[in-house]
């Protein structure tokens, strides 16, 4: 029951990104039994989104798989996507830089339209809070952070830094990699630095990017080519290179000319010239996992829960994997008169997500540690892998179709 003092919610959410926003339209859909009305949720984001800018693309963008949309098409904001701006890719060039290994993947041998989309992270946090603002069951507290937090029997209660207290069943912390939810829990997490940073930006070629995702294993880090389509043009692309650390530090530090002729040569001319940049950015690679997701009343999604590395770009869709999981058990627990905190309930949700995340989380630590690895056997063995896999007709497609969650 809520203290008197206390403005009363069913669910917090704190974090308004991607999965945070995502999970606040989902589960305002969900009515409880015995309630005339459904969920009331309060979402909370310290930092005032950046407003989407059809002149210039946003650096950082996410790889959103078929399931990953259908999801966001299930948030009601999936039109206003393909409307703000979303680029699909119809193909997947992957090969190594050390070896004759090379893979591709085409949505035809598939029989599907794409094999997913590249869209700017703004685009889909501006359509998701375009959509919150018409729903009168979520409360959208930004700029606002918490400074206090009180764990009780049947309730979680915050303290907002203007002074008010909110409280509710359940708090859902989508607040990132740096988690102060987590970090207030006292949940411990396995993590490892790769050594590696990433560098971000969006790129113009000589030739089209011909709607196809290009990726080059080098001996120092991967480097993804991200198709954009701008109103039909065709020509620019947004990076994700990851390099050692002091690597990438020189990097950053080249002019943009010397810079675009350093990718030209690490991308082996795919796309011609690189002819110009936008601004760079870049941030260091750290794998994390946190070893609970959920305590009593709280439950931990997208980079909160897990980070990993960007070379197969999952980290968003393994968040919107854990939201999917979780509305699914707040779900059932509403249509039988639960209560959405209980610890077993959560605890469903981590007994499912937990596996799977970790499985791509060893995945993609396996697959860095193969293709950085210098020694010849294994440059060997990756080419001979990728070879091999790639006029596997069957095996392949079978691969994609499970990266894309059909």
């Amino acid at each position: 029951m809520a203290d008197l003092g206390k403005e009363p919610y069913d669910i917090i959410i704190v974090g308004a990104g991607m999965v945070g926003a995502s999970a606040a339209c989902l589960l305002a859909q969900v009515q409880c039994t015995g309630q005339d009305k459904p969920l009331k949720i309060a979402l909370i984001e310290s930092v005032t989104a950046s407003s989407f800018d059809n002149q210039t693309f946003d650096p950082r963008v996410a790889a959103v798989t078929e399931k990953s949309r259908q999801l966001l098409e299930s948030c009601g904001v999936w039109q206003s996507i393909e409307r703000l701006r979303a680029s699909p890719y119809l193909a997947m060039q992957v090969w190594d830089a050390e070896s004759t290994g090379k893979i591709g993947f085409d949505c035809h041998a598939i029989h599907q339209p794409n094999l997913g989309h590249i869209v700017e992270n703004s685009v889909i946090v501006q359509a998701l809070l375009a959509e919150i603002e018409t729903l009168d069951n979520i409360d959208l507290i930004c700029p606002a952070t918490i400074c206090e937090y009180q764990d009780e029997d049947d309730s979680i209660s915050v303290q907002l830094g203007d002074g008010r207290w909110l409280s509710a069943a359940l708090l859902i912390g989508a607040d990132g990699a740096n988690s102060k939810v987590r970090q207030h829990s006292k949940v411990e997490t396995k993590e490892w630095s790769y050594h590696q940073e990433a560098i971000v930006a969006t790129i113009e070629t000589r030739h089209s990017n011909q709607q196809t995702a290009w990726q080059c294993f080098t001996p120092k880090g991967p480097l993804a080519l991200l198709p954009l389509n701008n109103n039909g043009d065709l020509r620019q692309s947004s990076i994700v290179w990851s390099q050692e650390s002091e690597t990438a530090k020189s990097l950053m530090n080249l002019s943009d000319e010397q810079f675009c002729a350093e990718l030209s040569r690490a991308s082996e001319y795919c796309l011609g010239d690189v002819v110009s940049i936008e601004k760079r950015f870049s941030f260091p690679l750290i794998q994390r996992h946190a070893i609970d997701y959920v305590m009593p009343r709280i439950a931990l999604v997208g980079d909160a829960a897990h980070s990993i590395h960007p070379l197969a770009g999952q980290g968003v869709n393994m968040g919107f994997a854990d939201i999917e999981v979780l509305v699914e058990e707040l779900v059932r627990a509403c249509s039988r008169g639960n209560d959405i905190g209980e610890k077993l309930i959560l605890t469903r949700y981590q007994r499912r997500r937990k596996p799977d995340n970790l499985a791509v989380m060893a995945l993609m630590e396996a697959c860095n540690r193969l293709f950085i690895a210098d020694q010849l056997p294994l440059r060997f063995l990756r080419s001979l892998g990728m070879s091999t896999l790639n006029k596997s007709g069957t095996v392949k497609n079978e691969l994609i179709k499970l990266a894309m969650g059909l």
